[in-house]
């Protein structure tokens, strides 16, 4: 009987997973069957926490704001400054009001005084 080649097809799909689990440690970059399974939980996590990063962040900006509109206007809370801006249909995010609120402080006062007036 002749000797039959396998295909490479096989070959190249547990390369492109090796690949992608190269920074793995130990048998999960090695091993196909655990590099496999790594490689899903991996992508899993990724997908998950992309997700928790957004919310991570918006509870950042959030006190960051409060603390800036209550030391600059003294009597404006956060959720005033949110419900005025939305009266006065101004759009600024959370993360936009946030950088405002660190790097420029007197900015912040100054919408937070338009959109009171």
């Amino acid at each position: 009987m002749t000797r039959v080649r396998r295909g490479y097809i096989a070959r190249r799909r547990r390369t492109k997973i090796r690949l992608f689990a190269s920074t793995f440690i130990g048998a999960h970059s090695r091993l196909t069957r655990t590099t496999t399974q790594q490689k899903m939980r991996a992508l899993v996590s990724s997908h998950r926490d992309r997700g928790r990063q957004k919310r991570d962040f918006r509870r950042l900006w959030i006190p960051r704001i409060n603390a800036a509109a209550r030391e600059n206007g003294g009597f404006h809370s956060y959720s005033r400054l949110i419900h005025n801006l939305y009266k006065k249909q101004l759009l600024l995010n959370r993360k936009i009001l946030a950088q405002i609120a660190i790097s420029n402080k007197n900015c912040l006062y100054v919408i937070s005084n338009k959109i009171i007036k």
